[in-house]
């Protein structure tokens, strides 16, 4: 892979701003392109690829988003972008006095690995948003619509750039800018969009709220400092949750009718995917003092309560088909991986069925049903 880099000046001028502190994605950008003469192939390598656990880089029909008419829920939406507009997290990604030295080189090597695959993925998540917006926000005339994706974008750059300066003390850090121009874009449907990414920030909360309150109770299991920023982190995710929630409200056809399969569908795959991805690392979890099965019942419990908003059902994560599809999903993608290193073509067969047949098992469970609220902004409350 050739990741080229800038010119000296351009990461000269580069250092006068911190990402923390950028309103705009577009410069936070520029500061990362400047930054990539620091950022590793290999980590890069590894944000480059796409499966079906990889975060992935989006794009969408921009006409029929720009298209969008907020009035029915200009009260609401007003009230997010004030807030949004507020900044209240502005200036608070980036080390301070309460980041610890990492011992980088003294951590467990196993945790190592599985952390730093932690936190590509996370930063590779986090981008793909900030490029999803960025898009939005360049080729709309929407005001309301180009000013919530230009400030989302805004946080999603922010975050991205802080995950980016831990894994630089690991020696690795992901080039976004490379990313943008070469990593493959997946087209989703606008609506496809909203369900997605709806689900992707409020189960991101979800999962970032957890370990936050976890470790405030168990502070000795606290191996990294970021953990400590994980509460103004998630907050963000859930204002962004609050955002999509808004937009699906104005089209009530979008969460009705023959659409109210395809939540489900999104839901069951959001869920299964992160159970499954999630046993992938046995001991960031066993480090963090955290079972991943706990773990898991705990995000989709916040997130199934969360999506209540907008959403008409929830999935029944206590049927008994429940937990014995995720972990027959989880054994399969397991034997999966391991028939594709060993190259065994029957076995990778065998393992693709099988994991298509949990999915079928799981997507099958009966739904709860409920009727969607009329208020619907939310505040955090986990």
């Amino acid at each position: 892979m050739n990741v080229q880099t800038p010119r000296a000046a351009d990461v000269k001028e580069a250092k006068v701003k911190h990402t923390s502190e950028i309103t705009d994605a577009e410069e936070s950008l520029k500061v990362q392109e400047a930054q990539s003469v620091l950022d590793s192939v290999s980590a890069t390598e590894v944000a480059m690829q796409n499966t079906l656990l990889t975060p992935r880089f989006y794009t969408t029909d921009f006409d029929e988003m720009d298209a969008i008419d907020v009035t029915p829920v200009r009260e609401d939406w007003d009230k997010l972008i004030a807030q949004m507009v507020n900044d209240p997290n502005k200036g608070h990604f980036k080390k301070n006095e309460d980041w610890d030295h990492v011992d980088w080189d003294g951590m467990e090597p196993g945790l190592k690995k599985e952390f730093i695959d932690f936190l590509i993925s996370s930063c590779t998540a986090e981008f793909s948003g900030c490029v999803l917006y960025k898009e939005m926000k360049r080729r709309g005339n929407n005001k309301d619509i180009t000013q919530l994706f230009q400030l989302m974008a805004r946080d999603e750059a922010r975050h991205a750039g802080f995950i980016n300066d831990a894994l630089r003390e690991a020696g690795v850090a992901v080039n976004l800018g490379f990313l943008t121009q070469k990593k493959k874009y997946t087209y989703f449907r606008p609506k496809f969009i909203y369900y997605a990414t709806y689900l992707s920030e409020k189960i991101g909360y979800a999962r970032y709220i957890t370990i936050f309150r976890h470790l405030e109770a168990h502070p000795e299991h606290r191996f990294h400092p970021i953990f400590k920023w994980f509460e103004e982190w998630c907050n963000d995710e859930f204002s962004h949750g609050e955002a999509f929630a808004l937009l699906m409200k104005t089209d009530p056809k979008l969460t009705s009718g023959i659409n109210v399969y395809w939540i489900k569908f999104f839901l069951t795959a959001v869920y299964s995917t992160m159970y499954v991805r999630d046993h992938q690392r046995p001991k960031f979890h066993a480090a963090l003092g955290v079972d991943p099965d706990w773990y898991a019942h705990e995000v989709f419990t916040k997130t199934s309560e969360l999506t209540k908003q907008i959403y008409p059902i929830t999935l029944d994560i206590e049927h008994p088909r429940w937990q014995r599809g995720l972990e027959k999903m989880q054994k399969a993608n397991a034997d999966l991986a391991q028939a594709k290193e060993d190259g065994r073509f029957f076995a990778k067969i065998g393992a693709q069925a099988r994991a298509v047949s949990a999915f079928i098992s799981l997507i099958t469970i009966p739904a709860k049903k409920h009727a969607i609220p009329t208020e619907t902004l939310m505040q955090p409350a986990y």
